[in-house]
């Protein structure tokens, strides 16, 4: 069984561990949701009943 050529391998495997970095980067950097206000936490509708649940 012939073995395959190792060194495209390793460049694709190395874009792909620079590209989720600079992914988990950017999403590490973002801005946080605002968390709910006690005035919009009164106005929301009530959750939805399924008939089946």
């Amino acid at each position: 069984m012939p073995q395959l050529n190792p060194t495209p391998w390793l460049m694709v495997m190395l874009i792909t561990w620079l590209a989720l970095l600079i992914m988990m980067a950017k999403t590490l950097n973002s801005n946080p949701i605002t968390p709910p206000t006690i005035q919009s936490l009164k106005t929301s509708k009530p959750p939805l009943i399924w008939p089946w649940h």
